[in-house]
């Protein structure tokens, strides 16, 4: 047999008792004892059986982590402590393995974490199922329609912030592999009256004031709402605010939650306008006025509000108006209206906002079903999971807590049924023998509510069917004649005596004795709110809106499709609804999570035990307990029984070799436990008493504690052997290490000695070879000095004898040159006297040339070509050769200077020597323009997107591009061009569009004029006769002017072989189209500071002031 591995359970350290099964004794103060403890330890869940309580914390606990969820993936229910993911886990493997399809019902009442369970079933679901982009936009959709569905069925009551004001019934539907595909939910009895009125301390539904909160200025704007809360009258001012709730935080999730779910931007933007149409209606008022014919009719105080409604809505506001204030009744041929007074037109408003809002929620649930439903139609398995009211019992308790009770009582009767049900078929499916349990049975009450001919709901629609005045008392009157006799209804004015003089029984209430406890109902209101009534009038006010939605809520409204049938009441249809539910959750095995809420502030660790009592009173737990308990209190498989008891039985420990139940009737018989206490089934023992179990948890504690210190015996003489066997090989490798060392000693020791030895004796023998290599050199050098000496002695002598030699004959040479010279000088002394002068003249002009040119060589100025620099002249006679050799040296200079230059360069400096022979001492403007370089391309049409088209347009490599003025010969004004100047054309553009104007060819082009003053106006004439020349000349200005003219004129001698002429002049003529006007340029302070202007003067003149 396999061993099964057990790695903990649910008795190890158990807190107070987990399963409330096993508690001893079993009664209601050792139950919330109980539950106090586990809670006081931060363990807020127990079971009973395969139930899970579960105690609001009111509180972040740690037991919600992704390592809880691995925790408790694929184990044993039993296995682990009691825990939500427990039961959710062990829903999914039955649903996915068992193919058995599952419902979790959550109960509870308001407050007590029914619906954050809800999400924790649904979240460990998508956790532990399968993977892949497609599971997972499923898992996220189901996930985000939690968010969507709490902000507009969700509100803060007394007793919770985040109250379900609907019960919410979602079916997650699974593949064969386990993986979601869809869901569907369905919801039930919408609390709509809170839209229109909420008790003090309370909040209308989340939505109202997410918008008011989150919603962006324009947005609001959009839908014509302010964010002061208090402009609504249907929002409470009181409770306005909650602390710890974001409402604008929210309000972003809510709109991603349905992005995410697939809401499209159209129907997000068609909700939030009919949301904010309900918020609206609340603000219209209305005043009395009296008709000539007596009557009473209401006319609305302020328009502006009905008119921001129609406009949202898409309706007219004549008949909107006229819905508030006529009513018409049909009936087979005949038509009749009639008006309504204030009270009536109040209601009618309500009633209007009212279904306005619940039939949006409805619709949201449609819609989202339609996005998360499966696609495929494939056979699918099935998890429900109910979220629904708890029971309700208030100081005031009205229709809505009366059909919330209803559907309580159905809960608590298909729970008891279907928990006798499991116990039963679990018995004979383990062949135990099944005994009769004697319990409440609940039906008597359903009866009472439900029954067809006297049930409560029934003479509730009969009454409101039945034709005559009908009022909350004649409901009442009935009440007491047809319930009368009935042994959980209660009314002091019916037939029984013993509630007459029952003074806690107003007159206007009846009572009725729940399983959970008695509740009073008022009974105002009761037939008014079965009738839902919506005027006709108003409904077919709505169908005819322009606004899609709301149109489509209201689709009884179409007047093609009038039913004159009397529509459902409402108790009918939650009747209806309530026994699909049950006959749903029926076919389906069920889970059970009982939601208690600790204590009514809403604070952590409070236990209210007052408070406990009375939710484990009507949840019915303690009965509960007594069902799972009538028979035998505790059962657990063979395997995991024997593996946790099997060291108490020497035939069974350490292993047991044959099956696993033999090993546990062993067991069970060596410990002598009485066989009425146990009942072996067939995959299971059955234990009936508690009291046995705890006792096998007692032995096995000290059966464990006895092991333990016989473990702790072997382990210390294994521990002590070891460290003896240790120690002893240590002490061997020591002493071979320490042998190993000492011998290595004494070899170096060795080693050292002998090498010492032959280093003295090598030392002596070169010492000795030394002493005898110094001896004979020094002898070798003894005799080269001596031979050095005499040869010496040798070199002098016979240098001496020719210095001697030497003397005798310059002697002879000076005394024969002497002689020669005088005959020389007797015999030319006549021609010496003759040329001298001339000789010594020509001498020392020679002399002075060489001495300027070594002196000019050291004293050379730089290379620059603008150094003007040069040495000073030293002699007068070399004055033309001085300056020529300047003029030389700066061509020279000028040459080297030169040949450094790029091709650009020398075209940039060829233009500005170029501007200089046009402009310099002729137009002022000039000098600033000679440090700035010619750039050409001022705006870079080739990388700026603006002017791809204009880019398109110009094939032509471009030379200049610049934005100028182009002047208007009307009023002087300027308006911005491109400039163009390419190798055949000039052309101007538009600056915005980029669209070319103008083209002229260069041969068009004539003659360009400008004044001599520093302003940047010119103008370019064109030959008379092109067809450029049609508009006439164009006068131009540009901060660049001098560049402008230099490059079209160079263009122009390039292209057409002829120069061209540029005028300068303070007074020239411009040919617009047919006429001639004369541009004129003055001196003049301007009020634009140093910028010239331009202004007609009259049909001939343009007056330019330049400053």
């Amino acid at each position: 047999m396999a061993k099964m591995e057990v790695k903990t359970s649910l008795l190890d350290d158990m807190i107070g008792v987990g399963d409330m099964v096993l508690l001893e004794p079993l009664n209601e103060d050792s139950f919330i004892n109980n539950l106090k403890k586990r809670f006081d330890h931060n363990e807020v869940y127990t079971y009973i059986g395969s139930v899970v309580i579960s105690i609001n914390p009111y509180r972040s606990l740690p037991i919600y982590t992704p390592e809880k969820v691995e925790e408790y993936r694929n184990r044993n229910f039993y296995e682990l402590s009691p825990h939500i993911f427990a039961l959710s886990d062990e829903a999914y493997r039955s649903l996915r393995d068992q193919d058995k399809d599952q419902c979790i019902l959550i109960t509870g009442e308001s407050g007590a974490g029914k619906t954050e369970a809800s999400k924790l079933v649904m979240s460990y679901v998508a956790a532990v199922c399968g993977k892949g982009a497609e599971v997972n936009q499923v898992k996220e959709q189901l996930l985000q329609s939690n968010p969507v569905l709490e902000a507009f069925g969700n509100a803060k009551t007394v007793r919770n912030d985040n109250s379900s004001r609907f019960g919410k019934y979602m079916d997650i539907e699974f593949d064969f592999k386990g993986d979601p595909l869809g869901g569907v939910i369905s919801n039930y009895l919408l609390e709509k009256s809170r839209v229109v009125k909420q008790p003090r301390g309370e909040r209308n539904f989340h939505i109202f004031y997410q918008i008011l909160s989150g919603a962006s200025e324009e947005f609001l704007c959009k839908l014509k709402l302010e964010r002061d809360f208090s402009r609504y009258n249907y929002l409470g001012l009181d409770s306005a605010r909650v602390n710890g709730v974001d409402d604008a935080s929210n309000f972003r999730t809510v709109r991603n939650a349905m992005q995410i779910v697939g809401f499209m931007d159209h129907e997000t933007q068609s909700v939030f306008e009919v949301v904010a149409a309900v918020l609206k209606l609340g603000n219209i008022e209305f005043k009395p006025e009296s008709r000539a014919n007596g009557l009473d009719e209401s006319k609305i105080k302020d328009k502006n509000e009905l008119k921001e409604i129609c406009e949202l809505t898409g309706i007219d506001q004549s008949v909107l108006e006229r819905a508030f204030s006529f009513r018409t009744v049909e009936a087979k041929q005949e038509k009749v209206s009639t008006t309504l007074n204030v009270a009536q037109a109040y209601y009618a408003r309500d009633a209007l906002a009212k279904n306005l809002y619940s039939r949006l929620f409805s619709w949201l649930v449609t819609r989202i079903n339609e996005s998360i439903k499966a696609q495929t139609k494939v056979r699918k398995k099935v998890m429900g999971v109910l979220d629904i009211y708890g029971f309700e019992i208030f100081e005031d308790n009205s229709f809505e807590q009366f059909i919330i009770n209803y559907c309580n009582e159905k809960l608590q009767q298909i729970f008891i049924e279907l928990t006798l049900k499991e116990e039963q078929e679990e018995y004979i499916r383990e062949g135990i023998e099944w005994t009769h349990i004697e319990y409440f049975n609940n039906a008597i009450i359903c009866d009472l509510i439900e029954n067809n001919q006297t049930g409560i709901l029934a003479m509730l629609d009969e009454e409101c069917l039945r034709p005559g005045t009908v009022t909350d008392d004649t409901f009442l009157e009935k009440l007491n004649q047809v319930c009368a006799t009935h042994q959980h209804f209660e009314s002091r004015m019916s037939k029984c005596s013993r509630f007459l003089n029952d003074t806690s029984l107003p007159h206007s209430c009846f009572r009725i004795q729940h399983y959970a406890g008695k509740v009073m109902y008022q009974v105002e209101g009761f037939v008014d709110k079965n009738n839902d009534l919506l005027y006709r009038d108003l409904s077919q006010a709505m169908w005819k809106a322009n606004h899609s939605l709301i149109k489509a809520l209201f689709p009884e409204g179409n007047p093609a499709k009038i039913n004159l049938k009397r529509p459902p009441t409402a108790g009918s249809q939650f009747k209806a609804s309530v026994a699909t539910l049950m006959k749903n959750l029926q076919t389906k095995n069920p889970n059970y999570i009982r939601c208690i809420k600790p204590n009514d502030k809403k604070a952590a660790h409070i236990f209210n035990e007052a408070l406990v009592c009375h939710q484990i009173r009507y949840l019915g737990l303690l009965e509960n307990v007594r069902v799972r308990r009538a028979g035998y209190a505790f059962r657990q498989p063979y395997e995991p029984c024997l593996e946790r008891y099997k060291m108490l039985c020497k035939q069974t420990w350490p292993h047991w070799r044959g099956p696993a139940r033999a090993g546990v009737e062993v067991l069970f018989n060596e410990l002598g436990i009485p066989e009425e206490e146990f009942s072996f089934g067939r995959s299971k023992i059955f234990i009936r008493n508690p009291r046995t179990l705890f006792k096998l948890e007692d032995l096995r504690k000290q059966r464990l504690e006895d092991l333990a210190t016989l473990i702790e015996k072997i382990y210390r003489g294994w521990k002590c052997r070891t460290h003896f066997l240790l120690m002893k090989k240590c002490q061997i490798v020591i002493a071979s290490w320490y042998r190993r060392y000492s011998q290595q000693k004494k070899y170096q020791k060795i080693k050292s000695s002998a090498i010492t030895v032959q280093s003295y004796i090598r030392g002596w023998k070169a010492r000795k070879l030394l002493r005898e290599l110094k001896h004979l050199k020094r002898c070798n050098e003894a005799a080269t000095v001596i031979a050095a000496y005499w040869h010496g002695t040798q070199a002098r002598r016979e240098l001496k004898r020719l210095k001697e030699e030497a003397r005798r004959k310059h002697a002879v040479a000076v005394i024969w040159a002497y002689w020669l010279g005088l005959k020389v000088r007797r015999e030319y002394r006549k021609f010496f006297r003759a040329n001298a002068g001339r000789k010594i003249y020509e001498f020392t002009l020679q002399r002075l040339m060489q001495k300027y040119f070594l002196e000019m060589k050291n004293k050379m100025p730089s290379l620059s070509p603008i150094d003007k620099n040069w040495p000073a002249r030293p002699y007068l006679f070399l004055d033309s050769t001085h300056k020529e050799l300047k003029r030389i040296f700066h061509l020279w200079r000028c040459k080297k200077y030169r040949d450094q230059f790029t091709d650009q360069q020398k075209l940039i400096y060829e233009e500005k020597l170029e501007a200089s022979e046009l402009f310099k001492d002729k137009k002022a403007l000039y000098p600033a323009s000679v440090g700035q370089p010619f750039q050409g391309a001022y705006l870079e049409i080739s990388e700026n997107p603006k002017y791809k088209k204009l880019k398109d347009a110009v094939d032509e490599k471009i030379i200049i591009a610049e934005v100028v003025n182009k002047i208007n010969r009307a009023n002087g004004k300027a308006a911005s061009r491109i400039f163009l100047l390419t190798k055949n054309n000039v052309l101007l553009a538009d600056q915005k569009s980029g669209t070319i104007k103008s083209e002229v060819p260069l041969g068009d082009v004539t003659k360009v004029s400008m004044s001599s003053q520093n302003d940047g106006f010119f103008a370019v004439h064109l030959k008379e006769g092109s067809e450029a020349a049609s508009k006439g000349d164009f006068l131009l200005s540009s901060d660049h002017l001098i560049e402008m003219a230099t490059k079209l004129y160079r263009t122009t001698l390039s292209q057409t072989k002829q120069k061209l002429n540029i005028e300068i002049s303070d007074e020239f003529l411009v040919q617009f189209k047919q006429d001639k006007v004369c541009v004129k340029f003055i001196q003049g302070s301007q009020k634009n500071g140093n910028i010239p202007t331009c202004k007609r003067k009259n049909n001939r003149l343009l007056e330019v002031a330049v400053p």
